[in-house]
């Protein structure tokens, strides 16, 4: 409900904007687009990255792997996993609600979350060419340690 009002409160804008300035709003409507195309392989990404996790793994195999039950063995697959996938934000969140609606612990998705966000594995290489190796490690090392200390929080708020 709450997004077929926003789609209505969007069309309204919309429509306000082309009978104030028509030429403004076919430039915007153009801008749009072209952000959409440049984000549609993203989006698929997603959908098939998502499709292929769920295809491969049924949800007692990830409850098993990452699941609450899987405790701080599951909590590191899942840092090791998000440390090395080198995924954006907005990949990594539908991801990790498929995950959650396929018995996946919180605290687990909280790290995986966090560390593919942050912890750069594979981006190392470059990373330490801009920054140097020291502080690159200090910053995953940092990143790391952080995703595990706010899976604890979720973990004791949650449990």
């Amino acid at each position: 409900m709450y997004t077929i009002g926003l789609y209505c409160v969007v069309c309204t804008v919309l429509l306000i904007s082309y009978t104030k300035d028509k030429k403004k709003t076919m430039i915007a409507l153009k801008k749009a687009w072209k952000s959409f195309e440049n984000i549609l392989p993203q989006l698929l990404s997603i959908i098939i990255i998502i499709g292929i996790v769920l295809a491969i793994l049924s949800p007692d195999e990830i409850s098993a792997l990452i699941g609450q039950q899987s405790g701080w063995l599951g909590i590191f697959v899942a840092a090791i996993i998000g440390s090395i996938t080198l995924i954006p934000g907005f990949v990594t969140f539908p991801l990790a609600a498929a995950l959650l609606k396929s018995g996946a612990g919180f605290m687990q998705i909280v790290v995986f979350i966090s560390t593919s966000m942050m912890v750069g594995v594979v981006t190392a290489p470059v990373e330490i060419q801009y920054f140097g190796r020291k502080v690159t490690y200090i910053r995953n090392s940092l990143a790391l340690l952080f995703s595990f200390i706010v899976a604890a929080i979720i973990g004791v708020i949650l449990i």
